[in-house]
């Protein structure tokens, strides 16, 4: 089958702290776990989080025997359009869960939305436009 626009995309990270990264991803931008492994004796602990119904997920690996560094820039984002106002209730969970608002070297998105540093340091970009192929 081809690619499409219909197809799947998985986005890895490395994480520090599943644990951590759990309450930010799920408790904080509520999405759900869609699968965990823990690889127990072996080295690699996985979570993988998203919307069931999205075509991307968000996977997050520990290697507990040689643990990867997440290495995120500025630029490393996550966009959420959310065609709306960000809800102020929602920056607070995230923040209540591990994340850390911060300003955007780029003023694009600190004029179009709200970015948080996750627990590793990537950033997501809740944004007040609405998504358009133009």
């Amino acid at each position: 089958m081809p690619f499409t626009g219909a197809s799947h995309i998985r986005i890895a990270r490395p994480s520090r702290d599943l644990a951590r990264a759990e309450q930010f991803w799920v408790q904080g931008l509520d999405l759900a776990v869609l699968h965990r492994m823990t690889s127990e004796p072996g080295p690699h602990d996985l979570l993988m989080v998203g919307h069931p119904d999205a075509p991307w997920h968000l996977e997050l690996v520990h290697d507990r025997r040689h643990p990867e560094e997440p290495r995120p820039t500025e630029e490393d984002l996550l966009v959420i359009y959310l065609d709306g106002p960000v809800p102020d209730e929602l920056v607070s969970r995230l923040v209540a869960h591990g994340g850390r608002r911060v300003s955007s070297p780029n003023p694009y998105w600190n004029e179009w939305g709200v970015t948080i540093e996750d627990p590793d340091g990537y950033r997501l970009v809740l944004s007040t436009r609405g998504w358009t192929n133009s």
